[in-house]
């Protein structure tokens, strides 16, 4: 009879402070908790497929239907989603587009407002009709007069005094090479670092992004090719340069396009007409790659780059990621995950944060424990007190 009375009210005690425990869970239940992030997946294997890739959502609007460029991207800068892209792997020549990766090799290295004279074998080896900044041998050139050549004149002529100051002509394609891996771009093979055409050269709308993306976050990248007019030193005096990026210039018989930040457009003859275009619109920075437009005249690569920035900020948001342009899987192993027969199913995911109920030591175990430990202390104090009980019962008896 003992034994039942305390235990029922030791239960009786756990019970009710088990209740209470409960009642701020129940009252917490009532409140909105941010919702854990959800799982993430973005298949790599889909920008190695032919055509276009997008995957819609309801309201999203369709991808424009007069682009011809032979591959393209569209990306989100900060985020480095993939919105949309076509045959982003496939690999193009790149003409001056490289000179972006070449700009990520080179400007860490050199402080900008150091002066240097230009020599005649620093000027050697330029391939004949390559663009021209001006440079001459004997003038003096600040490394940021260089960079603007480099970025608004597309001058291959600047590209090479550069290289000469950064270790030499000879070493910087691997540079660029060792550059372009450590970003994940696989499809590029540097041969001439300015772009000029050359036998295994090429990269692609995929590779140019990432250079687009990782430049702007570079505060003299982003300045150099948001730049549209400057001026160019000729010994005692200097000239007028403008962008080549008709995009960020409005000239040439295309209009400004707003908002627009850089980055690099390009052409050779064996490449075609290339494009880096990059665009801020509120809060939202976009990355457009156009490479070789197969109708259109000389102007389609603006003009198809314009339509591939439109589509992409009134798509943001309405559209699942096709890819990333963060580093994933090379491209065999992305091909050997796939299988002979089917795509690659490569996951990048986000981890879902574990509510608090998941945790060590929630509040929930917590209630369950100490319901134990009270059943437990109640038993010991009957078995306490029947043995002070017994040992009175002995001495008085």
């Amino acid at each position: 009879m003992i034994v039942t009375s305390a235990v029922r009210h030791a239960a009786a005690g756990a019970t009710a402070l088990l209740l209470a425990l409960q009642a701020p869970a129940a009252l917490a239940a009532t409140v909105a908790e941010p919702t854990p992030p959800a799982r993430s997946f973005v298949d790599p294997a889909q920008l190695y497929r032919p055509g276009p890739q997008v995957q819609r959502l309801p309201g999203a609007p369709a991808l424009p239907d007069d682009v011809s460029a032979q591959a393209w991207v569209v990306a989100d800068v900060h985020s480095g989603e993939v919105l949309a892209a076509r045959d982003a792997h496939r690999r193009l020549p790149p003409a001056s587009t490289l000179k972006a990766l070449f700009a990520l090799t080179v400007l860490p290295n050199l402080p900008a407002d150091l002066r240097h004279k230009a020599t005649e074998e620093e000027l050697k080896g330029i391939g004949s009709g390559s663009s021209l900044v001006g440079v001459k041998e004997g003038y003096e050139y600040k490394v940021s007069d260089l960079w603007n050549g480099v970025f608004l004149g597309s001058g291959n002529d600047a590209v090479r005094v550069l290289a000469a100051l950064d270790g030499g002509w000879d070493g910087m394609a691997r540079k660029m090479q060792q550059k372009a891996e450590a970003l994940g771009a696989r499809d590029t093979r540097v041969v001439s670092p300015d772009g000029y055409d050359a036998p295994g050269q090429v990269s692609s709308a995929y590779d140019l992004a990432v250079f687009g993306r990782t430049g702007l976050q570079n505060p003299d990248f982003a300045r150099y090719c948001a730049t549209a007019y400057t001026s160019f030193p000729a010994g005692g005096w200097s000239y007028g340069i403008r962008n080549t990026n008709r995009l960020l210039t409005g000239e040439g018989g295309v209009a400004r396009y707003p908002g627009l930040i850089g980055v690099k457009n390009g052409y050779t003859s064996g490449a075609g007409s290339t494009l880096i275009a990059a665009a801020q619109r509120g809060s939202r920075t976009l990355v457009v790659t156009v490479m070789n437009p197969r109708s259109g005249g000389g102007l389609a690569v603006y003009e198809e780059a314009r339509r591939l920035l439109d589509w992409g900020f009134e798509a943001a948001g309405k559209v699942r990621p096709v890819g990333s342009l963060r580093p994933g899987p090379a491209r065999g192993d992305a091909q050997q995950a796939a299988g002979p027969n089917r795509p690659a199913r490569a996951r990048e995911t986000v981890r879902r944060t574990a509510s608090p109920a998941e945790e060590p030591g929630d509040g929930g175990g917590f209630a369950l424990g100490f319901v134990g430990s009270a059943l437990a202390a109640a038993a010991g104090l009957w078995f306490r007190r029947r043995r002070n009980a017994g040992a009175n019962t002995d001495g008085q008896g």
